[in-house]
């Protein structure tokens, strides 16, 4: 247990300051481009930006797909089990989503207090009316899904290949973005359409009486990290991975 929290440790200690200098680097662009528009038409009428947390979402995207590359080679070098590694990996995860979802809320919320013109995320989706702690809690597990799913993604390219791996994508994105839009416009009667719609906003939380109940949002969240977690202990324990 003692090696495994000093791959914790280790994980966390030496991602904490990018976090920072993260939203520094996202505040100063959005300063710039302010700065430009001022200059240009001598009003701030028409600066402004929405939804920051799809930049933290980037952000936990490129975590996951670094957090193979990166410190793997060096944890197994000195002696960490691959469970180990998953484990501290997954920590690093939780740490990260953790900082950032409170980030992004605390932010929200100010920017929206001081602009009622700002709108995050998660407000865009459901509103401003609701807690802080939701909010977070929303955040977290959207944060921690793509963390883990990009996670996998990497582990898999990594056992297949990355012809296979392509060759992967470019099918399960020719079935995404054209099979499935026509089966739902055409195959799919007009009822089981609408069956599956209703089923799809009460999986995001909206119910049929106009309210909104965030266990489902939350829980099928909670359920995908888990998936994409389990998905890739599985992988990582199996493949022999290429350094």
């Amino acid at each position: 247990m003692k090696k495994l929290g000093t791959a914790i440790y280790y994980e966390c200690a030496t991602s904490f300051k990018y976090i920072w200098i993260f939203y520094a680097v996202i505040f100063a662009v959005i300063a710039s481009i302010a700065a430009v528009i001022f200059m240009g038409t001598g009003s701030m009428e028409h600066v402004g930006t929405n939804a920051m947390e799809i930049n933290s979402m980037v952000y936990v995207g490129i975590l996951g797909a670094l957090g193979f590359k990166e410190d793997f080679k060096m944890l197994i070098q000195n002696g960490f089990t691959r469970k180990y590694i998953f484990l501290a990996t997954l920590s690093l995860f939780a740490f990260i989503s953790g900082i950032l979802a409170l980030m992004d809320t605390l932010i929200g919320n100010v920017l929206h207090m001081v602009s009622k013109n700002y709108s995050s995320l998660f407000a865009g989706i459901y509103g401003y009316e609701h807690s802080v702690f939701i909010n977070w809690l929303w955040l977290f597990f959207a944060y921690m899904s793509i963390c883990c799913l990009i996670y996998l993604l990497i582990l898999t390219i990594n056992k297949l290949g990355k012809t296979a791996a392509v060759a992967g994508g470019v099918i399960l994105g020719m079935i995404i973005a054209v099979v499935l839009p026509v089966l739902f416009r055409f195959a799919l009667p007009a009822d089981a359409a609408r069956q599956l719609l209703k089923t799809l906003l009460k999986a995001a939380g909206f119910m049929a009486d106009g309210s909104i109940n965030f266990v489902y949002p939350l829980l099928i969240l909670f359920c995908l990290t888990g998936v994409f977690s389990f998905g890739a202990y599985c992988v990582i324990r199996k493949t022999e991975l290429k350094l």
